[in-house]
């Protein structure tokens, strides 16, 4: 069952960033069509700061139904409409991913693309993602590779898709975090800072893909 117009949602963003990823937004839903919903600009709870979006955030949303049950869904930015007021276009989910289960997953994948680095000190090399989406991506990198947190990437992943074309992506990012593993090696987190809204679609794309095989 869908949430219907004037109903409230409520959501946090996948940014890549642990701390991010636990502050929770509400927003109302404007219109809807058929295959999307139309909600105002998400506001912080408890501060009341809005919270801007982009095109291929990733959105982990519950909505409230008779009896105070919560019903949890994972969505993405994929446009806006401009009206009385701005709104924000996320995706409808398929009816039977709506679950009364909550779901920390947003729609990045676990993946393993090559992926070319610059970092802002012109260091270069090449690396395996940990995993992908459409706001950001991780990927390994050996202990002695001096990358630090908030440092500025210029990059491109490789994406093969399952109709056996692959395309080249490219992306600037922000480091947001690393976390160190037993052997010494590094995952670095990235955010996406700057990357044309056609290369964000071919990510989703493959994300989706991705997740379909992982359901059959």
């Amino acid at each position: 069952m869908y949430p219907k117009i004037g109903d409230l949602l409520f959501m946090s963003v996948d940014s890549g960033d642990e701390k991010e990823a636990v502050i929770q937004y509400k927003s109302r839903i404007a219109d809807m069509d058929e295959d999307s919903f139309l909600i105002e600009i998400p506001m912080q709870e408890g501060t009341g700061h809005l919270k801007r979006l982009f095109i291929g955030d990733e959105l982990s949303i519950y909505f409230m139904t008779e009896g105070g049950i919560k019903n949890y869904f994972n969505s993405y930015v994929f446009g806006f409409k401009d009206d009385v007021i701005r709104m924000v276009r996320i995706r409808k989910p398929e009816p039977d991913s709506i679950s009364k289960i909550q779901r920390r997953s947003f729609l990045r994948v676990n993946a393993e693309l090559e992926v070319a680095v610059k970092t802002d000190k012109m260091i270069r090399f090449v690396a395996r993602t940990y995993d992908v989406g459409g706001g950001g991506l991780s990927f390994y990198c050996d202990a002695n590779q001096r990358i630090e947190e908030e440092e500025g990437l210029s990059c491109w992943v490789l994406v093969p898709y399952k109709n056996g074309s692959i395309e080249h992506v490219p992306f600037t990012g922000e480091v947001v975090r690393i976390k160190v593993l037993e052997n010494g090696r590094k995952i670095v987190m990235v955010k996406f800072t700057l990357i044309a809204d056609m290369e964000r679609q071919k990510l989703i794309r493959y994300c989706f893909e991705r997740q379909f095989e992982f359901r059959r």
